[in-house]
């Protein structure tokens, strides 16, 4: 695979590397198992809860990840203070490696927040169609995301929502999406989509509010009967959506998402402030 980590250095089963030595990443043959974490303040966010996805990954490609969650939060605190970052997503990347073993790599990645504008005019989407093999397993597929990298580019959109053959929307290429229309937000269901850490908790923030969540796919038909739709994931948390195609919505400016956004940031700023006591 293509090397990806940048600043001074990453650690490899526990030990520091030069992030110039490429050599480990180039050995890297087949698709591995990955998370990535959003460090904010050098507090890995939701960290446990990411442990335990990688490892439903792995597990769902009859895999076992060795390294122990302690190790790991090691190594992410070692990596951070080698490098001197506080805000940075960090990768976590697990595969065996001929001559090796099985390797557990921990490194800082080139690292996209939005800016505030994006929250408040939203994001423009586009419609892709593609159906993952294994939806609640998160392994890399390089051909996969330059795919869909070119054609974010070349339409200068933000995500694409993939469409499966049947017409419907699970979810999008990097998070998972949720549709919003009256006072009930739909999402797909649990075996449809990769379980998204920031999901969980906005599922979590919904039931406090009493809104009531459907599980259910929307289909692409229906795209122009919404009242509003927003993206989730580690690096976006809450993402008003603003156009699908040439299909707008008005997220921005709807009751709920706003409702759901204040109430997830109240979340995260928690668990951050938990960990720095």
């Amino acid at each position: 695979m293509k090397p990806e980590a940048i600043k001074d250095c990453f650690l490899v089963n526990g030990r520091v590397e030069l992030t110039a030595n490429v050599e480990i990443f180039e050995r890297i043959k087949k698709p591995p198992i990955y998370e990535v974490v959003r460090v904010i303040n050098k507090v890995p966010l939701f960290l446990e809860d990411h442990l335990d996805r990688m490892r439903e990954s792995a597990k769902i490609v009859d895999y076992h990840i060795e390294r122990k969650d302690k190790d790991i939060e090691k190594d992410i605190k070692e990596l951070i203070n080698k490098n001197g970052i506080e805000n940075l997503n960090v990768k976590l990347l697990c595969t065996d490696i001929e001559g090796m073993g099985q390797i557990f790599l921990a490194y800082f990645i080139k690292s996209f927040y939005p800016p505030e504008e994006y929250y408040k005019e939203g994001i423009h989407t586009i419609l892709f169609h593609y159906e993952r093999e294994n939806p609640n397993a998160k392994i890399q597929m390089a051909s996969f995301r330059e795919e869909v990298a070119r054609e974010l580019e070349k339409n200068n959109a933000f995500e694409a929502l993939l469409v499966n053959k049947d017409g419907y929307i699970p979810e999008g290429s990097r998070s998972n999406m949720f549709f919003v229309k009256g006072d009930r937000i739909y999402t797909a269901p649990k075996g449809d989509v990769l379980l998204g850490i920031t999901r969980k908790y906005i599922l979590q923030v919904c039931e406090k509010l009493n809104i009531k969540i459907i599980e259910e796919n929307i289909h692409m038909e229906d795209l122009k009967k919404l009242d509003g739709a927003f993206m989730s994931g580690t690096s976006v948390n809450v993402l008003p959506i603003s156009s699908v195609d040439d299909i707008k919505l008005d997220s921005v400016n709807n009751r709920i998402i706003k409702e759901v956004n204040n109430l997830y940031v109240n979340k995260m700023k928690a668990y951050i402030e938990s960990k720095t006591l």
